[in-house]
């Protein structure tokens, strides 16, 4: 199956590849704020479904994924850290603790639109400051949610959910939907 992500995301571009999927990466130009006016996973969903309608005209007749992650804790959200800074701070309050990774998805077909959050419950285990300051110093922490890589950061010590949605897409609820599609549709939310 040939998809766009509408996504600049290098991870969830491996994700989809690494299923077999060939994939052509078109980001949505469009801003990625989280409107606080609907409980998150609504506003996760919804961002994921602009950002598919806005790269649709360009590919009327292709499956077009989207998604937004974020990282949760202690009721407040953890998105891309501005900078070093603000990336030792998130992973500070991270250390030794469980939050939540959100990742609202959306999949668009010529003739249907699927919109789903996905949840995974992560725990980190205590981190040195050095190690924190480090990580922070290499960069990997600039464009992920929460200033950390599940795939790089040797940080988590325990999961209770998708992997993959903690990279950035939760590829087996997206493998399913994808596996499932009707050749003809409607409009509906998963």
């Amino acid at each position: 199956m040939e998809l766009i992500l509408a996504s600049q995301s290098p991870r969830r571009r491996q994700l989809l590849e690494e299923q077999g999927y060939k994939t052509d990466v078109h980001p949505a130009q469009i801003s990625e704020s989280i409107s606080t006016a609907l409980p998150l996973d609504e506003a996760l969903e919804r961002l994921a479904l602009d950002k598919a309608r806005a790269v649709r005209p360009g590919f009327p007749d292709r499956t077009i994924i989207a998604a937004d992650t974020v990282v949760v804790y202690d009721g407040e959200i953890l998105g891309k850290p501005a900078d070093d800074r603000e990336a030792c701070d998130f992973l500070m309050r991270l250390s030794g603790e469980t939050h939540q990774v959100k990742t609202g998805v959306c999949i668009l077909t010529p003739g249907m639109e699927i919109t789903f959050t996905d949840t995974t419950d992560v725990r980190f285990r205590v981190l040195e400051d050095q190690e924190i300051l480090a990580y922070t110093r290499s960069g990997k922490s600039a464009d992920k949610a929460g200033a950390y890589g599940i795939q790089d950061s040797g940080f988590v010590e325990s999961i209770h959910g998708s992997w993959s949605n903690v990279v950035g897409l939760p590829m087996e609820k997206v493998n399913e939907i994808l596996h499932s599609l009707p050749k003809k549709g409607c409009t509906t939310t998963v």
